[in-house]
């Protein structure tokens, strides 16, 4: 089992940049997808951006052209660069690893507030 921990949430003004990173325990070369989702305040948890084992990605419209996933399986990391950031994508950020199972990070924030 992969254990997935996030990092480089914070506050940032509105129109801002943030980079997450997503550190796993073991390698994820195998991984169907890799995947950073979002919960906000009252919300579902919501699909922001995907990358399959052939290299596609996949963003939702709200964030298409503003964020960027990438992998780097030597790093076994996992990462989100968020630029013109907007108050409503406020939420923990989770990290997600799918293989045989489907594995979480614990989060985290991203405020996003003048």
């Amino acid at each position: 089992q992969v254990q997935l921990v996030e990092s480089g949430g914070g506050l940032v003004e509105p129109g801002g940049s943030l980079r997450l990173s997503c550190a796993a325990s073991r390698s994820i070369f195998s991984a169907k997808t890799v995947a950073w989702y979002r919960q906000a305040p009252g919300k579902q948890r919501e699909s922001v951006a995907s990358i399959f084992r052939d290299g596609t990605t996949h963003y939702i419209d709200s964030v298409e052209g503003r964020f960027t996933i990438s992998r780097d399986i030597a790093k076994k990391s996992v990462y989100l660069q968020m630029s013109r950031l907007q108050p409503e994508d406020t939420a923990v950020y989770y990290c997600n690893v799918v293989t045989l199972k489907s594995m979480w990070g614990r989060g985290t924030q991203v405020t996003v507030s003048s």
